[in-house]
């Protein structure tokens, strides 16, 4: 089978999730991506992002579909299992581009410089942060009767979508491989599991005139009021530590119901590179005693209201005065919608402010041979004798339009009013960690979590040693710039939970007093905040338990603090950066640089 899903490297990447459509147990949603043709090959899938939206006895399931935008369109296609039957539509692009970019993590900090140690009695040029004699620090380094039965087939957007119930694994893939579904063998235990559970699956293709650029989100609406992201089948076409983003528009917060709830040590972000290492991060967390690789993390719960409205749907979208005007009235209805908008700026450039208007524009107003896109759809009158009048169909342009477009962006926009939480979470897995499939629920006894915009202060002065105060108040000191890497010691998450659906998250483990003293034992091996205060008084030769900071030899640096006196308020600066999103396809930025100190437990 080939698989494939969000970003990948080879051709007709895909991605699916699904939804359980009644309460079962937690070893019960799934999803298998594949497209046909005989030359398919596995490909590799490396992240799954979805929008479940929880009403009163209804879940939908809005799914980001992302591919290569190299696919040939008569290989692109996709499988889910579904427990029932539920109602397919077309999904809004923007709405994941408005939740992605208005929940994304970021790290930052202010400067504040202090004018110590730049020239000074003591001559050290140390920073003001203690004297030169200190110890090291941390190392800086179609079947027949009985096969399966054809229970659905509908068109829903660019999509062909057919339901398959019974049968078989084997006589399933036998379907699959004969309507243009090439399989992989390896999935036939998975499928058996599913098909003993009472799954459906459906198959997704495009439609024979569509191209891959026509591609959108998926909307499946179930009649219950559970959802689940499928893995136990997506481990087949996964990679190591793939990545899975998901949203929750609801009433209240929702947290995992079987998987554990994790929070990270903040002592492990790279603060200085605005945590880039956050993937890295997240992933040995999510991996900690007690989580053991079925953990997600918290990055936003709060008002839906962050999530920005305008660009989803305008109420001056319309798709009735297109059905009877001429290609010239319509390219002129689109400017005035808001849809388009052409100008000259050096050159000519058009706005298209839908990501599928282009393609319908292209399809049914092309671009006559020989002129510039953007000058034909600026001017059309312009270019009135040329205009392809054979390819306009008003109405069912018209038709496009609504259900593409205009339809599934004010859905987009009615949920996100309906529902006042939006809940953002987001974890790493690795094919081998893909046993069971993650549930979730809903509680209303937990707090917000703020949107993680956190802000550390940065102190230094002429010498080259800083110290960092973190959001939460500790107080960390940063020899030469460079963050500490610590040491094994030092844990990469805070605590692990396990949340039900009423009251207050259970500890399962909690890390802070282990934390508390690594950061005490690595700011005294710098006689930081002050040699008295570290036990050090009189230790003029070394007073650190750590290995050097690489700058001499034999554990020896080129200075290490005591005493560090009075901070002046100095001037101030302000820096900031992403910590957390996603891959390429959310254009946020969660890439793990690596801290390189311990591997991933398995």
């Amino acid at each position: 089978m080939r698989h494939a899903s969000l970003i990948t490297t080879a051709a007709a990447a895909m991605a699916a999730l699904a939804i359980s459509a009644t309460p079962r147990d937690a070893r019960a949603c799934g999803g298998t991506f594949c497209d046909s043709g005989p030359t398919s090959m596995p490909v590799d899938q490396t992240g799954e992002n979805i929008v479940f939206v929880m009403g009163e006895a209804f879940t939908e399931a809005h799914i980001q579909i992302q591919y290569d935008p190299e696919t040939e369109a008569e290989k692109f296609a996709w499988v889910i299992p579904l427990m029932e039957i539920p109602e397919f539509s077309v999904g809004s692009q923007p709405l994941f581009d408005a939740v992605l970019a208005s929940t994304v993590p970021s790290y930052g900090f202010t400067s504040t410089f202090t004018g110590e140690g730049c020239g000074g009695d003591d001559g050290s040029g140390d920073g003001g942060f203690g004297d030169t004699t200190g110890g090291g620090g941390g190392d800086s380094s179609s079947g027949g009767p009985s096969g399966p039965e054809i229970v659905l087939q509908e068109v829903v957007g660019a999509f062909e979508i057919t339901v398959l119930s019974g049968g078989t694994a084997e006589e399933l893939v036998m379907w699959l491989d004969d309507n243009g579904y090439q399989q992989d063998p390896a999935a036939l235990p998975i499928f058996d599991e599913y098909l003993a559970e009472g799954y459906l699956f459906a198959a997704f293709k495009l439609v024979n005139d569509s191209e891959v650029s026509d591609i959108h989100p998926v909307v499946l609406r179930f009649p219950v009021e559970e959802a689940c992201i499928p893995l136990r089948l997506t481990r087949i076409a996964a990679v190591e530590d793939m990545e899975v983003r998901t949203f929750f528009l609801a009433d209240a917060r929702v947290v995992p119901r079987n998987y554990r709830h994790v929070l990270v040590n903040p002592l492990r972000l790279d603060w200085p590179s605005f945590a880039s290492n956050y993937k890295e991060v997240i992933t040995l967390a999510v991996d900690a005693q007690q989580a053991n690789g079925h953990a997600f993390v918290t990055e936003y719960a709060g008002p839906s209201d962050v999530a920005p409205r305008g660009g989803i749907w305008s109420p001056q979208w319309a798709s009735n005065p297109f059905q009877f005007a001429t290609p010239l009235e319509a390219i002129d209805r689109l400017k005035i919608q808001g849809l388009l908008d052409c100008y000259l700026d050096f050159d000519f450039v058009c706005e298209y402010r839908h990501p599928l208007l282009r393609n319908l524009m292209l399809e049914y107003l092309p671009v006559p041979m020989g002129v510039n896109e953007a000058e034909f759809y600026e001017c059309p009158s312009c270019f009135e004798m040329q205009i392809d009048q054979a390819a306009w169909d008003g109405p069912t342009f018209a038709g496009l339009l609504e259900e593409r477009i205009i339809a599934p962006g004010q859905h987009a926009v009615n949920v996100l009013d309906a529902y006042p939480t939006l809940t953002r979470m987001y974890t790493t897995i690795s094919p081998g960690e893909m046993t069971d499939d993650p549930f979730f629920h809903q509680n209303s006894d937990l707090p917000d979590v703020d949107l993680t915009n956190e802000m550390a202060s940065r102190r230094f002065g002429c010498g080259p040693h800083e110290v960092w105060v973190l959001p939460d108040g500790r107080e960390v000191f940063v020899p030469y710039g460079d963050w500490p890497s610590f040491d094994d010691e030092m844990p990469w998450e805070e605590e692990v939970q396990e949340i039900a659906m009423a009251g207050g998250p259970v500890s399962l483990v909690t890390q802070t007093p282990v934390i508390e003293q690594e950061l005490y034992e690595h700011n005294c091996s710098w006689n930081y905040p002050s040699a008295e205060a570290c036990g050090n008084v009189g230790d003029t030769e070394g007073s650190g338990s750590g290995t050097g900071s690489g700058t001499g030899s034999g554990g020896e640096t080129d200075g290490a603090p005591g005493q560090t006196g009075d901070l002046d308020d100095g001037c101030g600066c302000r820096a900031r950066g992403t910590g957390g999103g996603g891959a390429l396809w959310l254009g946020l930025g969660l890439l793990g640089l690596g801290l390189g100190s311990r591997r991933r437990r398995r």
